[in-house]
Parts: structure tokens; sequence; C-alpha cells
């Protein structure tokens, strides 16, 4: 069996989904790790763009942040804010985007929050950075998938702040309030791959990493969710990580070591 790290595993499991016909609005961390992974092992002819501007990357190598002059080399376009976010709503592209983020809180209809902790908004116990655009981005985007850590402060009954809609309280909700896009379809953490019932829109276990039983990781979790269709994850192969360690992420901006 490859040796692996789970900052490894969550990036390839991610990597695995993205197809060619794909279109994928990345943020930063693992999240773009993921997407350019996606890039050069699994789809090669997926388009990555970002909210800055920056649309079909080629990633000659891996940028710092979304303000990394890196983060341009080889696009078709560098755009702006207003144009990127025309592509999560245009009727063509729209339903083929897949955007990545990352959240401090998450309940079982995937409702995200990255705002703050706390009873009071007003006097949090923690404040985070904010939604910046993952509100309009969950709000318009054909699908998102989410990456997180395991855990019972993170997976709780009710968001403290809904910073980005999932499908708020359940079938139906999100057309109620007019959001057209598709709303969350994977949550992607260091212990296991979660999806969400078409038909309840609740959360269950998809995918447990080789080491961890579905029971252990109920534990982690503040909601009762459902265990039954949960199979055990295929782990790296050797070609998958030499790719993306020697190709993906050569200098170790992301991946941390073992």
């Amino acid at each position: 069996m490859a040796d692996y790290t789970l900052q490894e595993m969550m990036t390839i499991t991610a990597a695995r989904e993205v197809k060619n016909t794909d279109i994928v609005l990345a943020g930063t961390g693992v999240t773009m790790l993921a997407a350019i992974a996606a890039k050069k092992i699994t789809a090669p002819e997926v388009s990555i763009f970002f909210e800055t501007g920056a649309v079909d990357v080629q990633f000659a190598q891996t940028p710092l942040s979304l303000a990394d002059p890196r983060i341009m080399q080889g696009a078709i376009r560098l755009a702006g804010l207003a144009e990127s976010f025309n592509i999560l709503q245009n009727r063509t592209t729209g339903p083929n985007v897949i955007s990545i983020l990352g959240a401090a809180q998450i309940d079982i209809y995937g409702n995200l929050n990255s705002t703050a902790i706390g009873e009071d908004f007003r006097k949090p116990t923690v404040r985070f950075s904010g939604s910046g655009g993952a509100c309009d981005i969950g709000s318009l985007a054909g699908q998102y998938w989410v990456f997180m850590e395991l855990g019972k402060r993170r997976f709780v009954e009710k968001v403290d702040y809904l910073t980005t809609p999932g499908f708020l309280d359940g079938p139906g909700a999100r057309e109620r309030v007019g959001l057209p896009g598709g709303g969350p379809v994977m949550v992607i953490t260091n212990k296991a791959c979660f999806r969400f019932d078409d038909a309840s829109k609740k959360m269950y276990l998809h995918s447990y990493y080789p080491g961890f039983l579905p029971e252990a990781i109920q534990e982690e979790i503040s909601f009762k969710i459902d265990l039954t269709r949960a199979v055990e994850a295929i782990p790296p192969t050797e070609h998958e990580l030499d790719v993306l360690r020697t190709k993906c992420d050569p200098d170790g901006m992301v991946l941390k070591k073992k």
C-alpha cells in the first residue's frame, strides 16, 4: 500500500471526481491543489478559473494565493471579479461549474459558516474572515464541494451563522428563495467523504478512508447521519502520489510532510 498523508488522501479523493467537461472555480490551499491534481492526473481538459479573473490556468508552478502572479501563467484570459461570477451564472457553463469551498461549520443540509462562532454575532467567541465570495458562489454555482476537518465543533446541528446556503432547511428550500445554483454535492474531510441524499437533501456518509470505521466517524459528528451506504475509499496510487508531489506541489507549498 502506498504511504500517504490524510491531506494527500483528501486531495486525490477530490481530483478523482473531476471530469474533463467540468469547469472548476478554485480557492487557495488544498482546494487549489485538488484542482491542479485533477488537471494533471485525472482530467487534463478541465478548465480552472479563479474569482480574481484568471481563466483556464495551466499551472507551471503552484501559486501561493489568489494574488500570486503565477496564478495567471498560461491563462487564456485575465478578466475580473464580475466576469468570473458571470461564468457561475452562465446558462451554458453553469451546470458544469464546480466550486470548492472551505468552512468552519457545516450542518446536515450543507449550510456553511465561515463568519463567526457564538450565539451573538455582535460579540462572537471567534470571528473569522467571513464570506468573501462564498455566499455568491454557494448560491450561484452549479454545485459546490466543501473541504474541512471532521469534528463535532465543525459538524453541528445548526450553524452559528449562515455564511453560505446549502439546502437551507430541506427539499425545495433553495428553489423557494430563488437560488439558481444546485447546492452542495460533496464534503471531503480528513477521515471520510460525505454526499447529500437526492430526496431528503440530508448529508450521508459516502466513503471512509482506510483505517477509519463508520461508527467512529459518527462519533465526530453532532447530528445523526446515514451510515448504511458507506464504502471504504480507495487509497491513492503510487502514480497519483508521484504526480501530486512532483508535478502539482513540488515545493511543498500546500502539502504537509508526514
